[in-house]
């Protein structure tokens, strides 16, 4: 039975109401929909409750008697990082416009007022139900999308050195094979081998042991540089990712701007013989620890660096720009503010820069200028989220049509 209900369960409500009646007549409307229901009494229990498992819409009473009140129950909703993004649809009683004003203004997305239609309750739960499914099926595309990206880069750096390991495993055996040719003869006459002996075919080619001196050096070397260069790129990806350091911590963004270099490099190496390679160029000041979220400010950073790369490939396509010999130009510069109370991390590329009819749409969640299979361009949207959210900073920016752009995070300096 239990698995019956699973699998029908249309979505996860939390009821918060101190009202017996208004909690049994809930409770059986929104079941009869297949709505699976948690009932909180107080603004104390709904928060308690939230630290357990997370509902897909919250019904929230703003007249609780006693403990916190409505308004403030989703204000530290809203102020927590893991409940913030929860539909908060309030049901209340009172009818003057600056209430609803004020809950709309702590984050609330709709209102039912008492005393309700049950169709009513029903119908704006759909809805807020179908906004939050869609959201999140976008937000994961996205992350999907960006992901798929940075799998095949990693892929393709990954791929030559060990190509080139692999190909010269070969040689390496023959190498050996040989060798050890050359120590059988030494066993067979007593240390004295004629120069005919010293001499195999091997794949057409003729092989010495002069030849094997030079050759073999320089051959171990690459394998090195190769395994060296494999080395560097899980190293980045571990240390990009941050898997087990997903709690408020202090973290130093060099290290994070570096390790999305080096999962960049291969968007930042020409394409084709005819494209110059993206300069980069660094600009990183002696700054302290911030406190914050590693592998969200590493997404965040990320996210620009790739905005900075479309806008200096779009340009790179340009004809002035192929008749200029233009020189692609990535610049990351990290420094102290003048107050000396926040740490600064600018992206900045010369490229196409962003027109001025986009600047006023950018940061919308749902606006995107990609086209099918290019993403759906909520890249801008998570940064914003991502700095000024849940780390309490400011995300700015300058940008100049056919000029390029500058993107600056400010965070506020660790404690």
């Amino acid at each position: 039975m239990m698995d019956q209900i699973e699998q029908t369960h249309v979505g996860d409500v939390l009821v918060v109401d101190d009202n017996p009646t208004n909690l049994k007549v809930l409770l059986n409307v929104l079941e009869s929909e297949k709505l699976r229901v948690k009932i909180a009494k107080s603004g104390e229990d709904a928060l308690k409750k939230l630290q357990r498992s997370l509902p897909d819409v919250i019904l929230l009473d703003i007249q609780m008697p006693g403990g916190i009140d409505g308004f403030e129950t989703c204000r530290q909703i809203k102020a927590n990082p893991t409940t913030e993004s929860i539909p908060v649809i309030f049901m209340t009683a009172l009818h003057e416009l600056e209430n609803k004003v004020q809950g709309l203004k702590l984050g609330a997305v709709d209102y039912i007022t008492k005393p309700f239609q049950q169709e009513e309750v029903v119908a704006r739960i759909d809805v807020h139900l179908r906004l939050r499914k869609a959201q999140l099926q976008l937000l994961q595309a996205s992350r999907q999308a960006a992901v798929g990206q940075l799998a095949a880069g990693i892929a393709h750096e990954i791929n030559n050195p060990v190509n080139f390991i692999y190909g010269n495993l070969q040689h390496t055996q023959d190498y050996i094979e040989y060798l050890f040719k050359v120590i059988e003869s030494y066993e067979n006459i007593d240390g004295q081998v004629p120069e005919a002996q010293l001499e195999h075919k091997v794949d057409g080619d003729e092989l010495s042991l002069e030849f094997i001196r030079q050759d073999v050096p320089q051959m171990l070397q690459s394998m090195l540089n190769g395994t060296q260069r494999i080395r560097s790129l899980v190293l980045s990806l571990q240390n990009f990712s941050r898997l087990n350091e997903s709690e408020w911590k202090m973290t130093q963004v060099s290290e994070g701007i570096e390790s999305s270099l080096v999962l960049l490099s291969d968007r930042l190496r020409p394409q084709t013989s005819t494209i110059p390679e993206i300069q980069v160029i660094k600009n990183y000041a002696s700054i302290p620890l911030v406190s914050g979220y590693p592998a969200l400010l590493n997404e965040a950073i990320m996210h620009l660096m790739l905005n900075a790369i479309d806008a200096l490939e779009a340009k790179l396509i340009q004809p002035e720009a192929i008749a200029s010999s233009f020189q692609p130009q990535l610049t990351l510069t990290t420094q102290l503010s003048s107050d000396e109370q926040s740490v600064l991390i600018t992206v900045q590329d010369n490229g196409v820069g962003i027109p001025l009819s986009v600047q006023t749409q950018m940061f919308d969640q749902f606006y995107t200028t990609k086209g099918q299979g290019q993403g759906i361009g909520l890249g801008l949207p998570i940064c914003q989220q991502i700095v000024e959210q849940k780390h309490q900073g400011k995300l700015t920016y300058h940008s100049e049509p056919g000029v390029g752009s500058q993107f600056t995070i400010q965070l506020p300096c660790g404690k």
